[in-house]
Formats: structure tokens, C-alpha cells, sequence
């Protein structure tokens, strides 16, 4: 049973913020095996990440600012966190595959007169060879966190469900724990601006560009996969998780009080986490497209016909 200083609404919106904060949690994991697997982080977009790390920051003051859900508040801190954490990898491997492709460059140079040109060509060619044979190799990790390499997308499909199934159990198991042992108590003294108050529109303002920059983040991303027609080095699981946890965040802030004041102040946290949704089904749509299987089957224009 609930305790007297708890609502239903405000169990709900901790449980759908447990299970929000369970998917963030886990969001990072299949990206980053994805980079460390390949030792590149070229699949994800920088111009994504770093407007997706404004946003956060935004996020997290505005909620601080304006007293929204506890849950809310602490997924936006999260959120930040996992940022950097993904954003210091991708740099890191960036940065690195240039200094070797720099050497690697340097000293091609230095021997290219003496390489005769056949000889380039059919090793070019045989590397290309051996890189195909290597993606061709089973691999569950890969299938499972990328969706790429696999005989059945149905079976990623399925898998990844399964995953889904699994942050949604064990977020909701995490709520009621967390629950028994008092960490969902409101304090007393909590205090809320008001929204006419310098505070509440400071709060409000961060908010609104926080939603802007969930909405604009997606795009860099989308135009690189359109651009190079692949998603390659993009983990499946990562969006899937990401839509998830956004879906998840947007209930807990609704479910929190359906008062039209409230729902006011909390716009533009739902329309930024609501609003991603969106582009993430983009996104999932690049990945049925441009798929090896089906680009090697059927071409990127037969994938669109028969996705």
C-alpha cells in the first residue's frame, strides 16, 4: 500500500521515471561496445552529441530551477553524465584514428614511387575482401547491439524486445525497492517558484531551449546516415533505449499532476522528450533501409519500395 504522503500519481510517475532512468542507465552500454568493438566511433554524428549535451545541461537547470518531479530532475543529472561519458569515447577514438591515418598516410608516400601500381591495387583489394569476410562472421553482440550482420531482422527484432521487456521489469522493481526504503518521501519544506516569479521564467526559458535542442540534436545524425546511406556504427539498442527512456520520462512528468498549471510549466520537458520520439522513428526507418541485406539485395531505392 501507499503511504499517506504519496499519491497515485506520484507512484506512477515514479515508476515510469525508475523504468526512464533504467533505460538512460543502459543506454550508453550498446554504443559504447559498438566503438570499442570497431575502435571507431565514426557511425555517430559530434554536431548530435554535442547539441544533445546543451540540451541536457539546459534540462537540468531548468528542472532545477523550477521544481519540476524528482524523478525528472534526476534524470536530467543523469543524463549529463552519460553525455560525457559517450562524447570523451568517441573523441578519444577520433582522435586517435586520425594520428593513425596520419602515419599510416606518411609513410604510404614515402614508398608509393617504389609500390608497383598493380600491386596496390590487388592489395586494396584483398584487404577489401577480408573486411567483408570479417563483418560476415557471426557475431551476437554485434547482432544483438547493432541489428547489423544478422539472417533475421526479426530475430534482432525480437531480441531487442526482449531488452525492452527487461528495463521496463526492472525499472519498475527498482521503483518499489527504492519505495520500501523511503527514498520517494517528499520533503516537507520543498518549495516551488512561482511561474510569474524570476525564477519560474528563468526556469521556464531553459526549458524551451532545452526542448529545442532534443528537437534539432536527431538532425545532424539523420543528414550523416542519409548522406553516407548507412548506419553503420550505430547500435540498434542505443535508440531503441533512447526511446524508451524518453517515453518513459514524458509519463513521469505527465502522470506527476494533470493540474493545467502544472502542465504549463512542464511543456517543454514533454515536448522535448514527446518530440524526439519522432526523429528516433526516423532514424529506426534509416536502419531498415540501409540495411547491408537489403542494400546489397534490393539498393537503397528497392529497400524503400518494399520497407
Amino acid at each position: 500500500m501507499l503511504s499517506q504522503n504519496l499519491s497515485v500519481n506520484e507512484a506512477l510517475s515514479g515508476v515510469f521515471g525508475s523504468v526512464s532512468l533504467t533505460a538512460w542507465i543502459c543506454l550508453l552500454i550498446p554504443q559504447l561496445i559498438t566503438n570499442y568493438k570497431a575502435k571507431s566511433a565514426e557511425g555517430l554524428s559530434m554536431g548530435f552529441l554535442a547539441i544533445w549535451l546543451f540540451g541536457d545541461v539546459t534540462n537540468l537547470s531548468g528542472a532545477l530551477v523550477t521544481g519540476l518531479a524528482p524523478t525528472a530532475t534526476t534524470l536530467a543529472g543523469y543524463f549529463c553524465i552519460s553525455d560525457l561519458i559517450l562524447i570523451t569515447q568517441c573523441v578519444y577514438y577520433n582522435a586517435r584514428n586520425t594520428r593513425i591515418a596520419r602515419r599510416r598516410s606518411s609513410a604510404g608516400t614515402d614508398s608509393s614511387e617504389e609500390r608497383p601500381l598493380l600491386r596496390r591495387n590487388s592489395t586494396s583489394s584483398s584487404h577489401a575482401r577480408r573486411s567483408r569476410h570479417e563483418q560476415s562472421k557471426p557475431d551476437g553482440i554485434k547482432r544483438v547491439v547493432t541489428g547489423d550482420d544478422e539472417p533475421s531482422n526479426n530475430n534482432v527484432w525480437f531480441s531487442n524486445l526482449l531488452a525492452i521487456v527487461a528495463i521496463n521489469l526492472v525499472g519498475a522493481a527498482g521503483w518499489f525497492i527504492s519505495y520500501r526504503v523511503g527514498a520517494w518521501d517528499k520533503p516537507e519544506d520543498a518549495v516551488v517558484p512561482e511561474p510569474t516569479s524570476p525564477a519560474g521564467i528563468s526556469g521556464m526559458a531553459l526549458g524551451y531551449a532545452s526542448a529545442i535542442c532534443y528537437l534539432c540534436a536527431r538532425i545532424p545524425q539523420i543528414v550523416k546516415n542519409y548522406r553516407q546511406k548507412s548506419c553503420e556504427g550505430l547500435a540498434l539498442l542505443f535508440f531503441l533505449f533512447s526511446l524508451t527512456g524518453n517515453l518513459m520520462y514524458g509519463l513521469s512528468v505527465f502522470s506527476y499532476s494533470q493540474d493545467a498549471e502544472y502542465l504549463v510549466k512542464a511543456t517543454p520537458w514533454l515536448l522535448g522528450s514527446l518530440g524526439t520520439i519522432v526523429e528516433d522513428g526516423i532514424i529506426f526507418y534509416q536502419f531498415r533501409i540501409y540495411s547491408p541485406k537489403n542494400i546489397s539485395e534490393n539498393g537503397v531505392n528497392g529497400a524503400h519500395d518494399s520497407a
